[in-house]
C-alpha cells in the first residue's frame, strides 16, 4: 500500500508567541522528525500543510510573517511537498486531492496541530475521501488548552474518537512503513 505522510500546520506561531505555544512543543518536533526519517528511509513522500491568511495583515498566520513559516526545526527537504491552504480541511481548495492520485497514495499518516481543529478535520476529510486506513502517528500531534479542557485531555478525547473509527494510532515501533 502506497503511503504519504501528512504533516499539518506545525508552524512558527505555535513555538515563538508564549500564548499559542503547543503542548510539549519542543517534544513535539522531535517526534515528528522521527517521523520524516522513517518516511525517507522507506520512501514515502513528506507533504508539508501551511496554514495560510492573505487577507489579514494582523493575523500571525498572515502569508510570509514569521509566525506562518514552518517551524524551523522540522527536517525539511527540498523535494517535500508544501500546500498552503486556508481553512480548517488540508483538501478544501487545494491541490492536495489531486496530488495524492496522481501518486497512487492509498493510505495517509497523519502529525501536526491542532489537534482538534486542522487535524481532525482533515483525518475526517480523508476518511470521507476513501482513504479508509489513515494512521495517527503516535505523540506526533498537540494543541493549546481551551476554557474547559487541558491540551492532554483534549488530546486523548481525539484519538479516542479517531481511533479504529477514522484512523489507527500507531507508534514507529509497529513498523508502519
Amino acid at each position: 500500500m502506497k503511503q504519504a505522510l501528512i504533516v499539518i500546520d506545525v508552524q512558527e506561531v505555535f513555538f515563538d508567541l508564549p500564548e499559542n505555544y503547543l503542548y510539549q512543543k519542543e517534544d513535539l518536533v522531535l517526534r515528528i522528525n522521527q517521523w520524516i526519517a522513517a518516511a525517507r528511509s522507506a520512501d514515502v513522500p513528506v507533504i508539508f500543510i501551511q496554514h495560510t491568511v492573505y487577507d489579514n495583515v494582523n493575523s500571525p498566520l498572515y502569508v510570509d510573517s514569521p509566525g506562518w513559516q514552518l517551524n524551523h526545526g522540522l527536517d525539511m527537504k527540498p523535494e517535500d511537498t508544501v500546500i498552503r491552504k486556508t481553512t480548517w480541511d488540508s483538501f478544501h481548495n487545494t491541490e492536495l486531492s489531486v496530488l495524492l492520485e496522481d501518486n497512487s497514495i492509498e493510505q495517509l499518516i497523519f502529525a501536526g496541530a491542532q489537534t482538534e481543529f486542522c487535524l481532525d478535520t482533515t483525518i475526517r476529510a480523508a476518511y470521507s475521501r476513501g482513504y479508509k486506513s489513515n494512521i495517527l502517528a503516535k505523540n506526533s500531534h498537540s494543541t493549546l488548552a481551551n476554557a474547559v479542557l487541558t491540551a492532554s485531555q483534549i488530546i486523548e478525547h481525539h484519538e479516542q474518537i479517531w481511533n479504529g473509527r477514522f484512523a489507527t494510532i500507531r507508534g514507529l515501533d509497529e513498523h508502519v512503513f
